[in-house]
């Protein structure tokens, strides 16, 4: 998915991947994506994830951490062994420090708490892809 986020004004592929439909809509609508190619991108589950982010090859990835099949801690892990570079950001409702720690420490570069606003995920996409 081909999106601009207005501070950083880069193109990108951004591939969603969260259990939730709301969110993942509500993600490509914050980054202003082509409407004809939002839903190219989203996944519900990190099996589904891993699948396609080896066709896709995105440059960044917002991870939800829990979800069916596998979670997003085991996806993150995966994601990086496959692509070392991979930016990653978590957007969780499970906002303790020990699971952003281990988030961290699986691969991810950011953490950003549910409930958020549009400038807060925007803001952390941006300095994600300005890294």
């Amino acid at each position: 998915m081909n999106g601009t986020n207005g501070s950083a004004r880069r193109s990108f592929k951004l591939m969603i991947v969260d259990d939730s439909n709301i969110m993942r809509r509500r993600i490509e609508r914050s980054q202003q994506f082509d409407e004809a190619r939002a839903d190219r991108y989203g996944r519900q589950n990190g099996l589904e994830a891993l699948e396609l982010f080896r066709k896709a090859d995105p440059d960044v990835v917002t991870m939800d951490l829990t979800m069916p099949q596998m979670d997003g801690i085991e996806c993150i892990s995966k994601l990086v062994e496959l692509k070392p570079a991979i930016r990653i950001l978590v957007i969780s409702a499970l906002a303790d420090k020990a699971t952003a720690v281990e988030a961290m420490e699986k691969g991810a570069n950011g953490f950003l708490n549910k409930p958020f606003t549009d400038r807060q995920l925007n803001e952390a996409i941006a300095d994600l892809i300005r890294e």
